[in-house]
């Protein structure tokens, strides 16, 4: 397993959870790491990314709600949720890829969790 996330839950519209994505650190090292989310129903979304030297991205749905960060001493990525609502609802799945820049297009990220349950209720 390359990539383990953890942190998902239930939380109630207005909640918070954040969501942690740990590595291997051949994985972790000089890599950029996102995150995508699939609602049911619905195709796999970008959400957030965050490359090797800090420089963060955001999809516009959850811009000034979600911030992503790393640690990379830990090997490990964030996505610190607020201000959730029922629409945030999906599975979280973080990704890493082999170079330091982020992209928000998921057929550029090689290394993919098994994924995280986030349920928001109203």
């Amino acid at each position: 397993v390359q990539l383990l996330e953890s942190g998902g839950g239930l939380a109630q519209s207005g909640g918070s959870l954040r969501l942690s994505c740990a590595a291997a650190q051949r994985t972790f090292s000089r890599a950029a790491v996102a995150w995508f989310r699939q609602a049911p129903g619905q195709e796999r979304a970008f959400v957030a990314a965050i490359g090797w030297v800090g420089g963060t991205f955001y999809a516009d749905s959850v811009k000034g709600r979600f911030t992503v960060s790393r640690d990379n001493a830990k090997n490990t990525g964030y996505l610190q949720m607020t201000s959730l609502n029922p629409e945030d609802t999906a599975v979280y799945y973080c990704a890493a890829r082999d170079t330091s820049l982020w992209s928000i297009d998921e057929a550029d990220y090689v290394y993919w969790g098994q994924g995280t349950q986030v349920t928001v209720s109203s």
